[in-house]
C-alpha cells in the first residue's frame, strides 16, 4: 500500500470511528486545511496584520520563533524545553469560520492527526527507500495506533492569527489572507512512553522478516532523534 493511499485510508478510517462513537468529527469548509508543518514559508514583510494590530512586535514570541525556525526553533525556547511542540495552521480569506476552528479545536479529536503525521514524517525519514517495504506491515499497523490513540496530556496552549499579502499563481494580481495557529504542547515524559507503547504493540502484531525486524529494532531504539 502506498503512502498517499494509507493516508486517505486512515483518514477514512479516524472519521468513521468519531461517528460510531457519537463524537463530533471536525470536518473543515472546502476552503481550507488544517495542516501540521515543521517549515513556514512566511515572509516577515507580508504581515499586513495581527490579532492585536498592525506590526509584528504584537505577535507572541512562540509564533515569532515559529516563523523563524520551525517548529525547532520553538522547541528550542527556554519555556518549552521540556515538551514537544505541535502547530496547527488554518488559512483562509473567511476570519468568522477561522475563529470558529479555533473555538472547535479539540485535544482529543483533533490532536492525534497532528500527531500522527510527525510520527509518519519521522518513520519515513528513517526508511532507505519505502517504508512499508523496510518495515512491513508493522509501518501501517505503527500508523493506524498513531492515528488513533489518545495523548493523555496534550494541551491546546495558545492561539494567534496574522493576516498576509501574497502575490497569487501566475498573475500579476495581489491577494490577503488570513493565517490561524494553533500552540498544542505535550510533555515529552508523556509523549515518548504513548508512542513507544505503540512501537511495543505494533511490532508484536505483525509477522515481518528478519531484515524488517532488524530495521524496527534500529527504528525503536532511534525514534526519538530529530523527531
Amino acid at each position: 500500500m502506498n503512502i498517499k493511499n494509507l493516508a486517505v485510508s486512515l483518514l477514512a478510517f479516524i472519521f468513521i470511528s468519531c461517528v460510531g462513537q457519537n463524537n463530533t468529527a471536525f470536518t473543515p469548509e472546502p476552503d481550507f486545511s488544517v495542516y501540521h508543518v515543521s517549515e513556514n514559508f512566511i515572509e516577515k514583510n507580508n504581515i499586513i496584520e495581527t490579532r492585536d494590530g498592525a506590526g509584528i512586535n504584537n505577535i507572541p514570541i512562540w509564533l515569532l520563533a515559529y516563523i523563524d525556525g520551525g517548529i525547532e526553533a520553538v522547541e528550542k525556547l527556554d519555556v518549552y524545553k521540556d515538551k514537544y511542540i505541535f502547530i496547527a495552521l488554518n488559512e483562509g480569506e473567511n476570519i468568522t469560520v477561522l475563529n470558529k476552528w479555533i473555538e472547535n479545536f479539540s485535544e482529543k479529536l483533533d490532536f492525534p492527526i497532528i500527531a500522527a503525521s510527525r510520527i509518519d514524517k519521522r518513520i519515513i525519514s528513517s526508511a532507505t527507500l519505502y517504508p512499508d517495504n523496510e518495515y512491513g506491515r508493522f509501518y501501517e499497523t505503527m500508523i493506524k495506533y498513531a492515528y488513533s490513540t489518545e495523548y493523555t496530556g496534550a494541551v491546546k496552549e495558545d492561539s494567534y492569527w496574522i493576516k498576509i499579502w501574497y502575490e497569487r499563481e501566475n498573475t500579476w494580481e495581489y491577494a490577503e489572507s488570513y493565517k490561524f495557529f494553533i500552540l498544542i504542547t505535550i510533555n515529552k515524559t508523556s509523549l515518548q512512553p504513548l508512542i513507544r507503547g505503540m512501537m511495543m504493540r505494533a511490532a508484536s502484531n505483525v509477522t515481518v522478516t528478519n531484515t524488517q525486524n532488524s530495521a524496527i529494532d534500529r527504528l525503536r531504539q532511534t525514534f526519538f532523534e530529530g523527531f
